[in-house]
């Protein structure tokens, strides 16, 4: 387990490693799903649940998609529909409660749930009677057991000191507010206008309430933004002192995202003004008393997520890192993703082919697979990297039944530049990544991607910084 704290970037380190790749929030990673998994495959593997150890060992992960917003952010890539037709909720919680049914039915009424989160496009559209209506639902379906983290992402444009009480009344005891940036240019430049003055009251309001645990997004390299605007939005951070904080670098593919051709080019940051805004805000989270959790997510030294980093007890999911048990996954609503056993299955993208699905009786499952021995020793390997920031060759040859040198022998190999350039330590027990390589853990990852070293595709991928 790495514990130390991270060294800082070189800036040499930083333009070293500025190349795009995979975010491992799975792996196989979901492009490499195929059409060929369908409903009665994803079926297949809820039954194969019901009938095995986790059932009745394992709590569930459950994840909810909440696609609607009623307004569009210009550099989101998120599936979304933006509409200010609120009644078009309404036949969607009801496609949700279909869809749950069709889950219980293959898996049991009651199974216990951990860890809850709703997604989105904006989960703070529906009212708060849908979102009531919401929980009760989920509540008949599925078993939320006491002591389990129960999250909602929330516009802070959509919500007041009220709203933030019913969901806390509602069994949420952790939030998720969409930030990006308080420049008031910037906001205006990716169509999101919210003075921090109105974030700071609901952060205020959200600790009064006593909600567990706050997490801010922001996202570095927007358009207008420069090294300066951006040190003025870390020291507003820094003021809110929210228990986490996650900082995605912005990811221009305009081809792949409609609302992306609304920014100017022109007008973004260039590579050198975007690691600097990386730079410095590793520098003053750190100075604040952040510790880098990684992958973009910092967290005060007594959130859940920093105490389980230095336990070794992190795990990482659809949703990022987490607490909470490597579990099953059950993802509910347009594009969500399941993770059940080996497999993974993705719903149909679009609302028209979910609700066609489910209105026939399937699943609404578009695409998946199942992974094969191959991919689950490689899964072993790239999650206890991205999460523990080491690999143990002794488990993962008791587990995956393998000599490690001889299985991943050409990967050892290519972990001699890291190694030379001090990224990771490898001895005859194991794999370390350093302090500095903390930073950069996906591109150690990445050197065991089968997919990846096979057909070095990377351009679908976000920058790794």
């Amino acid at each position: 387990m790495t514990t130390e704290t991270p060294a800082v970037l070189t800036s040499d380190l930083l333009r070293r490693f500025d190349v795009t790749g995979p975010r491992y929030t799975s792996y196989p990673t979901a492009d490499r799903f195929v059409e060929a998994w369908g409903p009665d495959d994803q079926a297949r593997a809820l039954r194969e649940r019901r009938g095995g150890p986790a059932a009745v060992t394992l709590p569930l992960s459950l994840y909810v998609h909440i696609p609607f917003c009623e307004s569009v952010c210009y550099y989101c890539a998120c599936n979304k529909i933006v509409t200010r037709q609120h009644g078009r909720a309404e036949p969607y919680l009801r496609a949700l409660e279909r869809e749950a049914s069709l889950h219980t039915a293959l898996i049991g009424t009651g199974q216990a749930v951990s860890q809850l989160h709703l997604g989105g496009g904006t989960p703070t559209f529906l009212s708060d009677a849908e979102l009531e209506g919401l929980m009760r639902m989920l509540s008949r379906h599925f078993r939320l057991v006491p002591g389990g983290e129960f999250s909602v992402e929330v516009d802070p444009r959509t919500v007041t000191r009220e709203r933030l009480a019913h969901l806390a009344r509602l069994g949420f005891n952790r939030l998720s507010f969409g930030v990006q940036d308080f420049d008031p240019q910037v906001q205006k430049a990716v169509h999101r206008v919210q003075p921090v003055e109105q974030v700071a009251a609901l952060v205020r309001d959200a600790r009064e309430l006593g909600f567990e645990s706050l997490n801010l997004d922001l996202i570095y390299g927007l358009p207008l933004q420069t090294p300066a605007s951006f040190a003025r939005t870390l020291e507003q951070v820094r003021e809110l002192r929210p228990d986490r904080i996650a900082l995605y670098g912005y990811a221009h593919l305009p081809e792949r995202f409609k609302p992306q051709r609304r920014i100017v080019s022109a007008d973004l940051p260039d590579a050198g003004a975007k690691l600097a805004m990386l730079a410095q805000s590793l520098d003053t989270l750190g100075e604040a008393g952040y510790v880098y959790i990684g992958m973009d997510h910092f967290a005060l030294p007594t959130d859940a997520l920093a105490v389980a980093k230095r336990q070794g007890r992190l795990h990482r999911n659809f949703q990022g890192y987490s607490t909470q048990p490597d579990c099953d996954l059950i993802g509910l609503g347009v594009s969500a993703i399941s993770r059940i056993g080996p497999t993974y299955s993705q719903n149909a993208k679009t609302l028209d082919e979910y609700q066609d699905h489910l209105q026939q009786g399937r699943l609404p499952t578009a695409r998946g697979l199942a992974m094969d021995r191959d991919d689950l020793a490689r899964r072993a390997v790239i999650m206890a990297l991205m999460c523990q920031g080491e690999v143990l060759f002794e488990t993962i040859e008791a587990a995956c039944l393998l000599d490690f040198a001889s299985y991943f022998g050409p990967e050892l190999q290519r972990l001699r530049e890291l190694e030379d350039q001090g990224l990771v330590r490898v001895d005859a027990t194991g794999i370390r990544v350093t302090p500095a390589g903390w930073y950069v853990v996906r591109a150690v990852a990445m050197v065991f991607d089968r997919y990846l070293q096979a057909d070095r595709q990377r351009a679908r991928f976000s920058r790794i910084l």
